[in-house]
């Protein structure tokens, strides 16, 4: 990006800061000690301020540097299955598709599991965090450690992953399951 273009971004941003403010050009500039033509020229590309005059006019708008560069409106909130991205094991039998690309820099990491009759997950060793599942279709069985504790269709499962832990499918339907997991394991 050339300095045009992020200057209009700049000055395009703070016009819009002080109208949602309800302040004129001037008000803004008499809190900032500034004057009412320098906020016109900024406002209107035709200068840029220093970054500590930009501190300055954005702590008068009630906002700092980091919210006003944070470009989270343009983050991506819904995802398609364009986006997912898929592993399939032919030995264990399962289909793994990750619904929220790069969620391992998430908190959490959301994942759709496929089995076939019979087919499971990878065997997990003993982590930190916790795991959570809504299945979708067919019925499973969550191994945790020596346990078995059988889930099917519209049912959840929540665990803290201690021992080693994996998801069989049931013999004759399979299943799908939502699998999220925080902190991002998958």
């Amino acid at each position: 990006m050339d300095n045009n273009a992020s200057r209009v971004e700049i000055g395009n941003k703070i016009k819009e800061l002080r109208n949602q403010k309800g302040l004129t050009q001037e008000e803004l500039a008499d809190r900032c000690e500034l004057s009412k033509g320098f906020i016109s020229q900024l406002e209107n590309d035709v200068t840029s301020p220093s970054i500590a005059t930009l501190v300055d006019i954005l702590q008068c708008l009630g906002t700092n540097l980091k919210e006003f560069f944070n470009d989270a409106d343009d983050e991506q909130i819904v995802f398609t299955e364009a986006d997912f991205f898929e592993k399939t094991d032919t030995e264990l039998h399962n289909k793994i598709e990750w619904i929220i690309p790069n969620a391992q820099k998430n908190m959490m990491e959301p994942i759709r599991v496929t089995l076939e009759p019979n087919g499971s997950t990878y065997p997990d060793q003993p982590h930190d965090g916790e795991e959570f599942g809504y299945v979708l279709s067919g019925s499973v069985t969550v191994i945790i450690g020596k346990r078995s504790i059988k889930a099917k269709k519209g049912d959840t499962f929540y665990y803290t992953p201690h021992s080693e832990h994996y998801i069989k499918a049931n013999g004759k339907t399979g299943a799908v399951f939502l699998w999220i997991s925080t902190p991002p394991n998958f």
